[in-house]
């Protein structure tokens, strides 16, 4: 009997940002599979399942031992916190299972990812065109990541910066800052949402040149808004073009 694997993006952390569909999933598992962390999240809406958690940098031995159990004829639900397909499990899933030539059935299921979760605290600070970009350096060059960061600049985009600080990377962010700041004003607001929601969630909204005194850390999103993004009764929000389209003169 062949299993059936399921990457499962969970969201932020809460129940109430889970999916109908990841709870469902997640309800029906044989077994469930994650880095420890996000495990120990999740034992406290499903005490009841069976659970094996790896640390991190174990992602590859963790994505085997979820191929194997699956094709031991078990449903296993791989879970990612946000979206599993956005820097989560569900590529590494795929390319293991390819490896392996496991006769294995494999299905994503989206989750609400960091970038959604921190935009809806901050105000509307996506509604134009975005890119969302790591400042890990364990999988991407340092120097292909600020290539990135200025390519996002020249186009104007908002950027959202995931894993924007560590001790290891302690000026990162501050780096990516310097290279938006050839390309937009230094008053540009940025957005930092910590803990994006969970119950230890807080929020701060500062400027591009102000960014090296800014609260930010490992458990921090970043949105560095475009040239138009403004604040207003604290909250950030980028124009779409409505305004220029259509005029707000009508509205009540």
């Amino acid at each position: 009997m062949m299993g059936k694997l399921y990457a499962v993006g969970f969201g932020p952390g809460g129940y109430e940002h889970m999916t109908a569909k990841a709870i469902d999933v997640i309800k029906n598992a044989d077994v469930i599979t994650g880095y420890t962390t996000y495990v120990e999240m999740l034992k406290k809406f499903f005490p009841d399942k069976e659970y094996v958690a790896t640390p991190m940098t174990k992602e590859m031995d963790r994505c085997r031992m979820a191929v194997d159990l699956a094709a031991e004829g078990k449903t296993v639900a791989m879970v990612s916190s946000g979206d599993s397909g956005i820097y989560g499990m569900a590529g590494i899933l795929l390319e293991i299972a390819n490896e392996k030539k496991a006769d294995v059935e494999i299905e994503t299921v989206p989750g609400v990812t960091a970038a959604s979760a921190a935009a809806s605290v901050l105000g509307a600070p996506l509604m134009h065109d975005f890119t969302i970009i790591s400042l890990s350096d364990l999988m991407t060059p340092y120097s292909l990541i600020m290539k990135r960061v200025d390519c996002a600049g020249q186009g104007d985009f908002i950027v959202c910066f995931y894993n924007p600080k560590s001790k290891k990377r302690a000026d990162y962010v501050e780096k990516a800052a310097e290279i938006l700041m050839k390309y937009r004003d230094g008053k540009t607001p940025v957005g930092i949402v910590r803990h994006a929601g969970r119950e230890e969630e807080s929020s701060y909204i500062t400027t591009l040149d102000a960014v090296k005194d800014a609260p930010i850390d490992m458990f921090s999103i970043v949105i560095v808004g475009n040239s138009n993004t403004y604040v207003r009764d604290g909250k950030m929000i980028t124009p779409r073009g409505y305004e220029d389209k259509y005029g707000f003169a009508n509205v009540e």
